[in-house]
């Protein structure tokens, strides 16, 4: 799977615009930091992609096992150590609406694992910069 997304940073400080295909989003620093707070900054849009993609990733399983929530919530916390070399993730996942026993749970559990981004997040990564002037 390619994916291809474009940020773009004017004289505002921070303030980029993110673009994937026609979708755009915001992200910026917090007041502290000297930026506006106008949107997610870099970790919470990283943190936001595992949380979005654990909760498709379980609608897709349920709906397939035809089993039933009227709403799938994931948090995930984001936890940098002082030199930040080292990050945890603590996802929580609750399904609102939904009959679960034993076995389902425990089913979700291990599908939740089996998320792409986590995959990526736990996967070899590579990042390869070129810079053109």
């Amino acid at each position: 799977m390619e994916v291809s997304v474009k940020a773009v940073l004017g004289t505002q400080l921070y303030y980029t615009e993110v673009t994937a295909g026609d979708n755009v989003l915001i992200t910026d620093e917090p007041t502290d930091l000297g930026g506006q707070n106008k949107g997610f900054n870099p970790f919470e849009i990283l943190a936001t992609s595992l949380a979005s993609c654990t909760a498709a990733t379980l609608r897709m399983y349920m709906d397939r096992k035809q089993w039933t929530a009227e709403k799938i919530v994931v948090e995930v916390d984001m936890i940098r150590d002082a030199s930040g070399t080292k990050t945890t993730f603590n996802r929580k996942v609750h399904f609102e609406g939904a009959s679960l026993d034993v076995d389902m749970a425990k089913r979700l559990y291990i599908i939740a694992d089996k998320c792409p981004v986590h995959k990526v997040l736990i996967g070899e990564v590579t990042i390869n910069t070129e810079l053109a002037i």
